[in-house]
């Protein structure tokens, strides 16, 4: 076996093991370490290499042609270092809790992984979809919120996630169908590359056949105005649910259409009605969602809908197509996972100990809580993007990216995008600051106040907000994984 194949069985048997009645703590945790320590692994190994590594095949059919395929080159290690971070500090937060918790923790965090390492179209898919259910049961069955609401949050999750999943399986069974040559259809990823490279679409189908994806795909990462479905499951969803599809699992859609819709399509996002579309589409992300934000009068409703609007930015940087820009939003992909997966495994804490969100009930929480005080800052901060911190190289590198070919006097609508897009960092520090002034400074509204969880409980933020430090004074780190091309359509 693989070292990304045990990279990505390791949750999925733990998850099986608790469900035959292992100890579910010990299990998930144990197993979520090994995991990381394999991940970290692999980024050493990987370090100054380019195009795939770690390859493996298991063929499965012969026509089609259908292989149990991994692979992985930096992007893909950036994503599965971003999923074992957030499930190691995900099942960290389950306390005295049922099974169920453990087990969905970890068949989402392997769902994931399963997604971002294997390199068959076929798997790509299914693993996603094997991660997505026990997200909606877990909704349903575990939401914080009445029986009904939580029951019509997942309902309504289900139904746009389901509607995507088949918009994205009609995009990549066309894909197939195009790309395969000859009577023998194949999933392999990196043969379906190699056609594309050989015998390139005309532009106007690959416009047709990305358009398709990018709803696909987009739906999944909530690409307004497909996106309302996301806030209210994110605030509804049990915590570690909300860290693990907040933070990993909307990275799908978007690696997605880094991994497979640019490289066979490059052309498709430049066509000018397919580009037109998307930016009017991340604008609606980012202003609208960021308005929105604004007037959020409870916590976990803010990080939800910031969480949907700082999506924006990342497709602004797929819509440029450029080294930089690209680059930039891989980047951009791992620093909002780590830190909306630290904001909401800190919001959740608050929830449990202090029973409310609502801004109009705190204040003051920082004169009993300085640690959990300044932990919630390094989520706050990389959020707005501050120097120091992952985000703000992503942020840079993605607007600069857009710059590349710029003309003095002549502005393309791309370039015209990132300067309206540029208030959302401003919004961003509106409602982010205001949010913090208002739960951490003055005084307690009603008298609530909270105290510092035990060092046991604080390391994995502690881990999180480390690694938005050190990623974020040296985002080379990052960048050295992607020396090669393999990013760039």
């Amino acid at each position: 076996m693989s070292v990304l194949e045990l990279i990505i069985a390791l949750p999925l048997l733990a998850a099986l093991a608790v469900g035959l009645g292992a100890p579910a703590r010990a299990a998930s945790l144990g197993a979520t370490f090994i995991n990381l320590i394999l991940v970290l692994y692999t980024t050493v190994q990987y370090w100054g290499k380019t195009g795939l590594a770690f390859t493996y095949s298991r063929p499965i059919l012969e026509n089609p042609s259908l292989s149990f395929a991994v692979g992985a080159d930096g992007i893909s290690i950036i994503l599965a270092l971003l999923t074992t971070l957030v499930m190691l500090a995900a099942i960290w937060q389950i306390h005295d809790r049922p099974a169920i918790f453990y087990i969905s923790s970890l068949l989402i965090g392997g769902g994931a992984l399963g997604a971002f390492l294997t390199t068959d179209v076929f798997f790509i898919y299914a693993f996603h979809e094997l991660a997505l259910i026990p997200t909606f049961l877990m909704i349903a069955l575990h939401g914080r919120a009445e029986p009904a609401h939580r029951k019509a949050v997942a309902w309504k999750a289900t139904i746009y996630l389901g509607v995507g999943s088949l918009v994205l399986l009609a995009g990549l069974v066309w894909l197939v169908l195009e790309f395969s040559g000859g009577s023998k259809l194949t999933f392999d990823l990196e043969a379906l590359r190699n056609q594309a490279r050989l015998n390139p679409l005309p532009d106007a189908k690959q416009a047709q056949i990305f358009f398709v994806l990018l709803l696909g795909f987009g739906s999944l990462v909530s690409l307004f105005p497909f996106h309302s479905w996301a806030a209210p499951a994110y605030a509804t969803a049990p915590t570690p649910v909300a860290m693990l599809h907040s933070g990993v699992l909307k990275k799908f859609g978007l690696y997605g259409l880094i991994r497979i819709a640019l490289p066979l399509l490059p052309h498709g996002v430049h066509v000018e009605w397919v580009q037109n579309a998307l930016l009017l589409m991340l604008l609606g992300n980012i202003l609208v969602m960021g308005l929105v934000t604004i007037h959020a009068n409870r916590l976990d409703d803010t990080l939800a809908n910031s969480s949907v609007m700082h999506m924006g930015y990342i497709f602004l940087g797929i819509a440029a197509g450029t080294e930089i820009a690209l680059k930039g939003a891989v980047i951009l992909m791992f620093a909002h996972g780590i830190s909306i997966a630290l904001l909401f495994g800190l919001c959740g804490r608050m929830r449990n100990q202090l029973g409310t969100l609502e801004y109009n009930k705190l204040g003051g929480l920082a004169s009993h809580a300085p640690a959990f005080t300044v932990l919630f800052a390094f989520g706050t901060f990389a959020s707005i993007g501050l120097p120091g911190l992952t985000n703000f190289a992503g942020e840079v590198m993605i607007f600069l990216g857009n710059f590349t070919e710029f003309k003095a006097g002549a502005l393309t609508n791309l370039q015209w995008t990132v300067i309206v897009a540029l208030w959302g960092v401003v919004m961003s520090a509106v409602y982010m600051l205001r949010a913090y002034r208002g739960i951490f400074h003055g005084s307690p509204a009603t008298g609530l106040f909270m105290i510092d969880p035990a060092f046991s409980q604080r390391v994995p933020f502690i881990m999180l907000a480390a690694t938005l430090l050190v990623t974020g004074c040296c985002p080379w780190l990052l960048l050295n994984l992607m020396k090669s091309a393999v990013v760039l359509p």
